[in-house]
């Protein structure tokens, strides 16, 4: 519990930055939209259409297009831009359908008697129409600041610092705790500034001036909080640390923590995670030069970056390939092979193996039938998914794709019959899994690689000779090890790591 409120301020202070800017934008972007709308109504329609479908793409997805999107136009593409961009879109709607409802529902009445006094358009809805549509604005506002605080939490996979960073890292390596502390700090932010909000509406309809100032005093302390804070953090004139980005699994979390800490130690340059990527955001993220060091695997980058299909060449022919390709195509330079690798791995639970003879992917295909198959998000959508199904001739009763921190908790409970499982994970034991052998070789390898930026190569190459010590450092077994230590005894991945780096010569 210490490790977790430790990492609260930092956590917290970034989640209130990501709330406060995006709701402000989507109030100035909604407000005067909405008000537009209801004195040009052939602009209501059109606004409030694509503000609603914007709503109705997922949260992480939407976000998750800012990425390529700002990457197009040679803008920051991980990190606070994109998720302020994503977030601000998701903010709109609720406050502009408010904003056109509240305006249109007010009484022709009390118009008719602006305009009878000679108020100008401007008077009317200031002193009449925005009053009393005051209500159903705050209603709308409200709504958009817990939307937004709930949805800032899905900031971390495209780079971004929030409370988040607790749940996502917390669901992989199964520590409750960390998602508790989330999910509790989350709710109860949402709680205060949604009690700013109510305070303000309450003071303004029973005339509470003091009630009013207080709750507008309180939120200009929120907001020069995160302004001064976010300003701070952006021109600290410091050293740029070394960014070491990670994907949302176990393994990627020990070894991020191991790289941060042998750039330490070897070359005194701070370093900084970037965890829980998405892995294409990743990659590119390496690429643009925003991280400097990630680790990933071989028949990942065949796959996802150099689109090569569900056709495998030899480990080495592979490795060569994607050598080059690194170098020639994204100036990224693959500074180490780790040792091990960590491809995808059939597994079934040991009594079914048992009890059924299940050796190899090819014993499993006569049982199939009767069997349902969990995989994570991916899996089926790659090429390696129809290369594994033609090669052994499968046809599974159900397919079923899950979060890879269920996927183990579902094949022991009995939710699913064979699940992908990875084969470096501690899991594999914990769950008692057996791992079906790739007798017709239908699973590219995925051989572990640390990569580094073009920007870090150029200045500081001193980085990228500490991390070449890792050549052929980690065994399969070991990393296996570390991922259990953390997986099953609960240690925290930065302690498995730093353990790791002190038995480096």
């Amino acid at each position: 519990m210490s490790e977790q409120l430790a990492l609260l301020p930092e956590y917290l202070t970034a989640h209130l930055q990501l709330t406060l800017i995006a709701l402000l934008l989507s109030a100035a972007v909604a407000l005067p939209l909405g008000i537009a709308a209801t004195r040009v109504r052939r602009l209501e329609p059109p606004a409030l259409a694509v503000a609603g479908v914007i709503q109705t793409v997922p949260g992480l997805a939407l976000l998750a297009l800012m990425v390529p999107v700002l990457a197009a136009v040679d803008l920051q593409s991980i990190g606070f831009l994109p998720a302020i961009c994503g977030l601000t879109l998701y903010g709109v709607f609720p406050i502009l359908r408010n904003t056109v409802t509240g305006i249109s529902g007010v009484s022709p009445v009390y118009k008719e008697a602006a305009r009878g006094v000679g108020m100008t358009p401007l008077q009317q809805l200031a002193r009449v129409e925005l009053p009393l549509a005051m209500p159903v604005l705050v209603a709308g506002l409200r709504t958009a600041t817990v939307w937004l605080v709930g949805m800032a939490t899905l900031s971390t996979p495209v780079g971004a610092t929030s409370l988040g960073n607790y749940i996502f890292s917390g669901l992989q390596i199964r520590n409750y705790v960390a998602v508790i502390v989330g999910c509790v700090a989350a709710g109860g932010l949402a709680l205060l500034l949604d009690g700013l909000v109510r305070a303000v509406e309450d003071g303004l309809a029973r005339r509470r001036r003091r009630q009013v100032a207080a709750a507008l005093g309180l939120a200009v302390l929120l907001y020069g909080y995160a302004g001064v804070t976010l300003v701070a953090a952006r021109f600290d004139g410091g050293e740029r640390p070394v960014a070491i980005g990670s994907k949302p699994f176990t393994e990627q979390y020990v070894l991020s923590a191991a790289l941060a800490r042998l750039v330490e130690r070897e070359t005194g340059r701070p370093t900084s995670l970037v965890q829980s990527l998405g892995s294409t955001v990743a990659f590119d993220a390496l690429a643009a030069g925003e991280i400097d060091l990630l680790v990933d695997y071989t028949g990942t980058i065949w796959v996802n970056q150099m689109q090569g299909g569900d056709s495998f060449p030899g480990r080495a022919v592979l490795t060569d390939r994607i050598r080059r390709f690194l170098r020639d195509r994204h100036g990224v330079t693959l500074a180490a092979m780790l040792g091990f690798e960590n491809t995808y791995a059939v597994a079934v639970r040991r009594r079914d193996a048992d009890r059924l003879g299940l050796r190899t992917i090819s014993d499993l295909a006569a049982a199939a039938p009767r069997f349902v198959f969990g995989s994570d998000y991916e899996f089926f959508a790659r090429p390696e998914w129809p290369s594994v199904r033609d090669t052994y001739g499968l046809s599974f009763r159900e397919l079923r794709s899950m979060d890879v921190s269920l996927m183990y908790q579902a094949v022991a409970t009995g939710e699913v019959d064979v699940i992908t499982a990875y084969g470096t994970d501690g899991r594999i034991d914990a769950f008692d899994l057996v791992v079906l052998d790739d007798d017709r070789g239908a699973i590219p390898p995925y051989d572990a690689v640390v990569l580094a930026g073009p920007r870090i190569a150029r200045a500081a190459p001193d980085v990228v000779a500490a991390v070449a010590r890792l050549e052929g450092a980690i065994s399969a077994d070991r990393m296996r090890t570390m991922n259990f230590a953390v997986d099953e005894a609960g240690e925290h991945p930065s302690r498995v790591g730093e353990r790791f780096v002190r038995t480096l010569p």
